[in-house]
């Protein structure tokens, strides 16, 4: 049993990062696979000594030296912790202290500065770590993935050693999922616990709650204040400036109780994507897969088959499919909904049509682009139109019949 116990002092997270790393590399060690060993009571941010954390310390270096930290000079700065910023020509210097050096150095600080100058290292991992779960990249050595059901829908082999025989595999798998939805009267709870703001969607009817979260940094070092807007089955974070002039308002509980139960009662229990994984000896073809990110996946089929295997991006499945010698099938309409929807995929389809994500009034929506040409056959397989800006374009409807009506597009156009 771990009991890390700190006092309000934020430069004391200088040895709870220790503890944390340590705890990580026991699990790589022990289990093979990094959030094993501190069973889940360290979050990323609480390891300091990570890549994403050299990134927020360059940030937070340059924010000091072009005087973008308003509350510590560079002067100040450089004079309180004995760390030199600016190299002998006057420009910010390329071999900056390194990230223990700088740790170590906040703990000699008074208690005041220490928080203030941690504070804002925080925010910029954060900051890091945010951009990189976004972005698909983050890496979290190996995952194990769990689900109702994980079921193997094709298996193609790509490449055989030829002195142990051993087989590469392209696997494409679907994972159903149960949603995890909470009732109307568990976000109430949620609401009081965490100082939230009941919402509502005055365009679309849809509910929301509304919590403080951390704040990030503009290009000038200024503070844009946030708030995570949670619903039924996505979380985002907003600047406070667009949640107020958007079309989100502050309603009492008895609306917020009648609009979120309304949209609760539409949603599926469970939901459906696909993963696409390259599984077996990896090494002979690795310099093929993508460089800039290697998620490495655990999985159990629901037939007892056990699945170790390198994640495909969404955005990279036509690509390495392509090097690694298979034929480049066009994505199933119901898979290629999802990677839209979800992934910002888009898809050249046949006849130059491109299929993507576009938003309209912050709504995600799927779109046809340069499919203007077909507008009244592919409005007859269920697509709308509408002018925005003067210019007439296609959408399918984001809804249950999707899939279906995105085949019917791709049978028009092809």
């Amino acid at each position: 049993m771990f009991r890390p116990v700190t006092t309000n002092v934020i430069g004391e997270r200088r040895f709870i990062s220790t503890i944390a790393r340590r705890l990580d590399s026991l699990g790589a060690l022990t289990r093979g696979q990094r959030q094993t060993g501190g069973n889940g009571i360290f979050e990323a941010k609480d390891n300091l000594e990570s890549n994403y954390a050299e990134h927020a310390l360059y940030e937070l270096f340059r924010q000091i030296y072009q005087g973008r930290f308003y509350e510590v000079p560079l002067g100040t700065f450089e004079q309180m912790t004995g760390l030199n910023l600016t190299s002998h020509e006057g420009e910010m210097k390329i071999d900056l202290p390194p990230l223990r050096q700088f740790l170590n150095r906040l703990l000699a600080l008074r208690i005041g500065m220490q928080n203030i100058i941690f504070e804002r290292f925080e925010l910029l991992l954060s900051q890091q770590i945010e951009a990189a779960i976004a972005a698909g990249v983050y890496e979290m050595g190996v995952e194990t993935l769990r689900a109702e059901r994980f079921t193997v829908e094709s298996q193609e082999a790509v490449y055989t050693h030829a002195q142990t025989g051993s087989v590469t595999n392209y696997l494409k798998v679907e994972r159903t999922q149960k949603n995890s939805i909470k009732t109307a009267e568990e976000m109430l709870e949620f609401a009081t616990q965490y100082q939230g703001m009941l919402m509502i969607n005055s365009k679309s009817g849809n509910a929301a709650v509304s919590i403080p979260t951390h704040s990030i940094y503009d290009s000038e070092g200024g503070v844009v204040p946030r708030v995570l807007l949670i619903r039924p089955q996505k979380e985002t974070r907003v600047p406070v400036k667009d949640l107020e002039s958007s079309t989100w308002k502050a309603v009492c509980v008895d609306a917020f109780i009648a609009a979120w139960s309304k949209e609760v009662d539409t949603l599926p229990k469970f939901t459906t994507d696909y993963l696409h994984l390259v599984t077996g000896i990896l090494l002979p073809i690795w310099k093929i897969l993508p460089q800039q990110n290697s998620r490495v996946f655990r999985l159990q089929t629901s037939d007892g088959q056990k699945i170790l295997g390198r994640v495909v991006n969404a955005h990279d499945i036509q690509t390495v499919r392509e090097q690694l010698g298979l034929r480049n099938q066009m994505l199933s309409p119901e898979e290629l909904v999802l990677l839209v929807l979800n992934q910002r995929y888009t898809q050249q389809l046949p006849g130059g049509v491109t299929l993507r994500r576009s938003f309209i009034a912050n709504e995600a929506r799927i779109e046809l682009v340069n499919a203007i040409s077909l507008a009244e056959r592919l409005l007859a397989a269920g697509c709308f139109t509408e002018i925005i800006n003067w210019q007439k374009r296609v959408f399918i409807p984001v809804s249950d019949k999707a899939p279906a009506i995105l085949a019917a597009v791709i049978e028009i156009l092809g």
